[in-house]
């Protein structure tokens, strides 16, 4: 398919929706983090509560499944979630208490331990050693006759002053003055609590009403798929947030249970802080066990309360991220590493600790909204873990870029999981598709050609030898094929799939029994080299001679090495005019007039440029029957198989039985 013609060498990948102007962009960037970071007293709260309902929306949902009524149903939810993170702050508070009592007593046994491991002299010979080289570096200050002299009087009197004792007593605090010291610390988070559950409450009574009016602001031009999108975002959202909560919450008992039976104190507190540790990423488990670990230095005299204490976060932390998590939400949270770094990054420097906890359910919501508003598709291209190039675009991208490495890794990766038929058909030619669009439109110069062209020479040599690791023979397709000047209702009906042949039929396996010839296209050359690839991994004698050899005076009568069978004619979509294909077809039906004859366009052309090509050719040619246009290689294979004379024996003998009362 041609492109628009353009005066800029771009090749054709879509943009994602960035705004066009860099300094209008720039500007924008600046002015929110600025509302993000001076509304944080008000954001945060309100971000908190959006959270906490995507986590309760499908409790709610449950009770409204049973029956309860949806303000019953709401304030139940947030009267039992907030209840639960009471009696969690409750517990936790008791446990920092009595952490704060014993923590003179935790010292002091660590400072015994650490003196033990400094009782070899290594740690007494390194703290020598820098206090000699700071003794070396800064010079010693010498007695200033000033002090002297203020000296003097003194000695000469041969009496000390004596300072006067000083006494400041401080007056007790009143009852207001002590109820305002207690209270005061709690006003904070008790409003802050308040203001979320407030939040939360209208959140889930009015979700409804808020889905319409963001279909509002995205766009209501199709409501079935803004509907359908938000409804798939705030469900996925919702019960991965759900999942979350609940396996951190295991995460978390699992920890205290386990710091309880190893003997750690105030194993409550420190398993509370396992579960909200697990949502900061890469140094959240860091950060919960270093503090049991110093506790178990203190409390054990020995090390073994260490080791197991460090072998139980080891154990938990690989069991639920390798093979917990995988199995309730998949192998990935749809985050880049590098956009999880990032984000921890920025929204703990925003809003602090608050931030820190909450830095990957936020950037997970911009990456969902990224992925469904058209006008915040930037977010998810630099946050998603999807591929940003679609596979042919990368193909192209690393063949324009001359990278042959990385090609060969592309094309490795895919052929992990499929065949290499389906590798050209979905990758390799849409790409060359791409190349030969920028070619045609003058975006690659000649020597840029050439250039592609090598690379992806180098790869087909990479993978001429390549098999498939258990190929699934795909059924090579019987039935009825349509002519090529069918189009559209004119095409025979689909029939059932036949069992497939055993094998190529006798005297197809010869090699040159089946003869390709590339167009005059500046890629028709690889796509038929893909082409005789695909052919001979499916067992069938494959030959190919150049375009160069239909303009020589002299009859191609024969292939380099047999007898032709069946003819192909690979074309590039984009690459070869009508008359090109007109004097190709001609040329080789004046070698071969009764031979079958598949014409390959290869791409993603529009039926209209498919069919100018169809009506290039002389229609004599189309209505003999032995003419047949595919677009995919393995249509290639199948019309190739109808083609030879026991497959339509065996058709015929089929349709004449089936035909039969």
């Amino acid at each position: 398919m041609r492109l628009p013609e353009s005066s800029g060498a771009r090749a054709r990948i879509r943009a994602a929706g960035l705004p066009s102007g860099g300094t209008g962009t720039l500007y924008a960037i600046v002015a929110v983090v600025s509302i993000l970071y001076v509304t944080r007293e008000l954001l945060v709260p309100l971000v908190l509560a959006t959270l906490l309902a995507f986590v309760l929306a499908p409790v709610v949902r449950g009770l409204r499944h049973w029956r309860v009524p949806r303000i019953p149903a709401v304030l139940l939810t947030v009267f039992l979630a907030f209840g639960l993170l009471t009696t969690g702050g409750v517990v936790m508070g008791r446990q920092m208490a009595e952490l704060a009592t014993d923590l003179p007593r935790y010292q002091a046994a660590v400072m015994e331990k650490v003196g033990h491991l400094s009782s070899g002299g290594m740690v007494e010979r390194v703290s020598g050693l820098l206090q000699r080289l700071g003794e070396n570096v800064v010079p010693r200050p010498h007695a200033s006759t000033s002090s002297s002299a203020s000296a003097g009087p003194a000695a000469e009197a041969g009496t000390s002053v004596r300072p006067l004792p000083v006494e400041v007593h401080t007056p007790e605090p009143g009852t207001l003055e002590l109820i305002q010291s207690v209270i005061a610390p709690l006003v904070g988070p008790v409003a802050t609590t308040g203001i979320v559950a407030v939040f939360v409450v209208f959140l889930l009574l009015y979700r409804e009403d808020m889905r319409d009016r963001v279909i509002k602001l995205v766009g209501s031009g199709d409501l079935q798929r803004t509907t359908a999108a938000l409804d798939e975002a705030t469900t996925r959202l919702s019960r991965f947030f759900l999942a979350q909560v609940m396996l951190n919450a295991c995460f978390g008992a699992v920890i205290g249970l386990g710091l309880w039976a190893v003997g750690i104190p105030n194993p409550a507190l420190w398993g509370v802080l396992a579960g909200l540790m697990r949502f900061v990423p890469f140094v959240g488990v860091i950060i919960s066990v270093a503090f049991p670990a110093l506790l178990a230095l203190a409390v054990d005299p020995g090390w073994a309360t260490l080791l197991w204490t460090v072998a139980l976060f080891a154990v938990a932390e690989g069991l639920q991220a390798q093979a917990v998590e995988p199995l309730v939400y998949g192998h990935s949270t749809g985050l880049t590493p590098i956009a999880v770094l990032l984000a921890t990054a920025f929204w703990t420097w925003l809003w602090g600790p608050l931030g820190l906890l909450m830095a990957m359910p936020l950037t997970l919501c911009l990456v969902v909204l990224g992925r469904h508003v058209k006008q915040l598709e930037f977010l998810d291209v630099l946050l998603g873990d999807r591929e940003a190039l679609a596979p042919p675009e990368a193909f192209y991208q690393r063949a324009l870029a001359g990278d042959a490495d990385g090609l060969i890794e592309q094309a490795e990766l895919r052929l992990n999981g499929t065949s290499l038929r389906a590798y050209y058909d979905e990758v390799a030619l849409p790409g060359l598709a791409l190349a030969q669009a920028d070619a045609g439109r003058g975006a690659l110069s000649r020597r840029r050609v050439e250039w592609v062209r090598d690379k992806v020479d180098a790869l087909l040599e990479d993978l001429a030898d390549h098999e498939d690791a258990g190929e699934d023979e795909a059924p090579l397709m019987e039935g009825p094929v349509a002519p090529a000047g069918a189009t559209g209702d004119d095409r025979a009906p689909e029939a059932p799939p036949p069992a497939p042949p055993a094998s190529v039929p006798d005297g197809w396996e010869a090699p040159g029994s089946i003869l390709c010839v590339p167009g005059r296209g500046r890629f028709d050359g690889q796509a038929a080299c893909m082409l005789v690839q695909a052919l001979r991994q499916r067992g069938f004698g494959a030959g190919m001679l150049p375009n160069a050899a239909l303009r020589k005076p002299e009859p191609m009568t024969t292939a380099p090495g047999g007898t032709v069978r069946a003819l192909c004619l690979s074309v590039v979509d984009g690459g070869t005019s009508g008359a090109s294909l007109r004097y190709a077809v001609l040329r080789l039906r004046r070698d071969f007039p009764a031979l079958p004859l598949v014409i390959g366009i290869w791409g993603e052309a529009e039926a209209s440029q498919e069919q100018a090509l169809r009506d290039a050719l002389p229609p004599e040619i189309l209505g003999d029957g032995t003419v047949r246009f595919v677009r995919r290689l393995q249509d290639a294979l199948d019309t190739l198989l109808q083609a030879s004379p026991a497959t339509r024996s065996a058709t015929e003998a089929r349709e004449t039985q089936a035909a039969k009362p």
